[in-house]
C-alpha cells in the first residue's frame, strides 16, 4: 500500500481541498491516507470528514489517523505539510500586539515582516523535525509545503535537510483570472509568464492570439483607481514598476515601504488598506467553525468537487507520467532567475513528471522587479541564518532589512521590539545567543 502523509490534518477545510481532491485520482486507488495533527480532536472531526467522502467517491481508500508524527510518515510517498506553530493564540496576536506598541501596523504577518519573521523562527524548527523523521522512516517522499512563510520554510527545507520539498501557493493559478474578471477582460485563451518569489511573483508576459493585453489592461487599471476597491496597491505598483504581482494587495501593503505609514495615515484609506487583517479572520473562523463543523464533520452526503490546489495534480503527473505543469518555489540554483541570489527560493514555473519537479528557466526579469524581489528575499535569507545559527543579531538583522519595519522604526526601537517578541513568545521559540 502506497501512504500520502497530510500533516497538520486538523486544517479540516485544507485537508477536504487537497485529500478530496486526490479522491477523483485513479492512480492512487488503494493508498492511504495518513492523517496527523497535534489536536486529536481536530484530527479525529477530518478523519470522519474524509471518511464520509470516501464513502461516496472512493471506498478503496484507507483513511487513517495518527498521533504519532513518526508512524503516520512511515513508507509514505508523499507528505503534505499545513500546520501553523503557535496558532492564532498565543502565537500570531503577539506578532499583531507588540509591533502595534512600537507604532508598526501589520495586515496579514505571514510571509515577512516582523510578523513573517517570528513565523519562520518559530516553524524551521518543527519543519527541521519533520525531515528528520522523514529523513528515516520515508527518505524518498516528496514534501509538499504549503505552510507560510512559503520562501524562508521551503528555502530552509532544501539547503539544510536532504528532503525533497516543493512550495505551493494559490496565488498564481489565480492571479490572471482574477485580474482580468477585475477588470472586466475575458480571461480564456490566455497565454501568461510569472515568475519571482513566492507572494511577490510577477505577471511578465499576458498575451492573447499572440497580442499582448498590458496596454489595455493598463487602461482599465488607471482608470479603476478612481475607485474605491480591493486591488488598489497592486494597481499602484503595476502603474509605477510597470508590471502586475501575483499576492493580493493586503499583503503586498506591508512587503514594501510605501503604504503603511504612520506619517502618511491617509494612504490607509487612499489605497483600502485592511489593518489587522489576519487576526480579524481567524476571529472569524473560529466563531463560525462550530457550524462549519456540523455541515462538515456529521454530513454524510457531504460532496466534493476538484478545487484549483496543485497538490493533487503534482501527485498525479508523479503517479501517471503524465506531465503538469504549475508555479512551484523550489531554490534559484543554476540562476533561474540570474539576477536574482542562488540561495533565493523562487517561484517559477516547473514541470513535474515521474521524474520528478523540473523547475523551469527564466533568466533575467526587469531589474526594478528583481530590486524589489532583493528587498523580500534580504529578510528571508537573514531569517534563516537566524534560526540555523540560533544568533540573536541574525534576527535583528532580519527585521532591521524588512522594507516596511525599517521604513517606520529606528533601530533601537526594531532591537527592542525583537527582544520583546522573543521573550513573549516564550518557548514557541528556540534559545537563541
Amino acid at each position: 500500500m502506497s501512504k500520502i502523509t497530510f500533516i497538520g490534518a486538523g486544517s479540516t477545510i485544507f485537508a477536504k481541498n487537497v485529500l478530496g481532491d486526490c479522491m477523483f485520482i485513479p492512480a492512487l486507488n488503494g493508498f492511504e491516507f495518513a492523517l496527523h495533527d497535534i489536536d486529536e480532536t481536530r484530527l479525529k472531526d477530518s478523519e470522519q470528514m474524509l471518511q464520509n467522502l470516501s464513502r461516496k467517491y472512493n471506498q478503496s481508500i484507507t483513511i487513517k489517523s495518527y498521533l504519532n508524527r513518526k508512524e503516520a510518515l512511515r513508507g509514505a510517498k508523499y507528505v503534505i505539510n499545513a500546520v501553523q506553530i503557535g496558532g492564532y493564540k498565543p502565537s500570531t496576536v503577539i506578532d499583531f500586539e507588540i509591533p502595534k506598541k512600537y507604532g508598526l501596523r501589520q495586515t496579514i504577518a505571514d510571509t515577512i515582516g516582523i510578523g513573517g519573521i517570528f513565523r519562520s523562527l518559530r516553524t524551521i524548527p518543527v519543519m527541521f523535525s519533520f525531515a528528520r523523521d522523514m529523513e528515516e522512516v520515508c527518505p524518498n517522499a516528496l514534501l509538499l509545503n504549503y505552510t507560510n512563510p512559503m520562501a524562508a520554510l521551503t528555502g530552509a527545507m532544501l539547503r539544510y535537510t536532504n528532503i525533497k520539498t516543493v512550495g505551493l501557493c494559490h496565488s498564481v493559478q489565480i492571479c490572471t483570472d482574477h485580474l482580468l474578471r477585475s477588470l472586466d477582460m475575458d480571461p480564456t485563451g490566455i497565454e501568461e509568464k510569472i515568475a519571482g518569489i513566492n507572494h511577490m511573483a510577477w505577471l511578465l508576459e499576458i498575451k492573447k492570439d499572440g497580442q499582448d493585453l498590458y496596454p489595455e489592461i493598463k487602461k482599465r487599471a488607471k482608470e479603476k483607481q478612481n475607485t474605491t476597491h480591493h486591488d488598489m496597491v497592486r494597481f499602484e505598483l503595476m502603474d509605477k514598476f510597470g508590471y502586475y504581482v501575483t499576492e493580493s494587495s493586503e499583503h503586498n501593503a506591508e512587503y514594501h515601504p510605501y503604504f503603511i505609514k504612520s506619517r502618511y495615515p491617509e494612504l490607509i484609506e487612499k489605497f483600502n488598506i485592511p489593518l489587522d487583517e489576519y487576526p480579524r479572520r481567524c476571529k472569524k473562523q473560529i466563531s463560525d467553525w462550530e457550524q462549519m463543523r456540523e455541515d462538515l464533520i456529521g454530513n454524510t452526503q457531504l460532496s466534493h468537487e476538484r478545487s484549483l490546489e496543485y497538490g493533487s495534480r503534482i501527485i498525479e503527473a508523479m503517479e501517471t507520467n503524465v506531465p503538469f505543469k504549475f508555479g512551484g518555489n523550489v531554490l534559484n540554483t543554476g540562476g533561474l532567475i540570474s539576477n536574482l541570489p542562488t540561495k533565493a527560493c523562487v517561484e517559477v514555473p516547473c514541470m513535474v513528471d515521474r521524474n520528478g519537479i523540473i523547475p523551469g528557466y527564466i533568466g533575467e526579469i526587469p531589474e526594478q522587479l528583481a530590486a524589489l524581489n532583493r528587498t523580500n528575499i534580504n529578510t528571508q535569507l537573514l531569517t534563516i541564518e537566524a534560526a540555523i545559527t540560533r544568533k540573536k543579531e541574525h534576527i535583528y538583522q532580519a527585521a532591521l532589512l524588512d522594507p516596511h519595519t525599517n521604513s517606520e522604526l529606528s533601530i533601537d526601537d526594531i532591537i527592542s521590539m525583537c527582544d520583546d517578541l522573543i521573550e513573549a513568545h516564550g518557548d514557541w521559540l528556540p534559545k537563541y545567543e
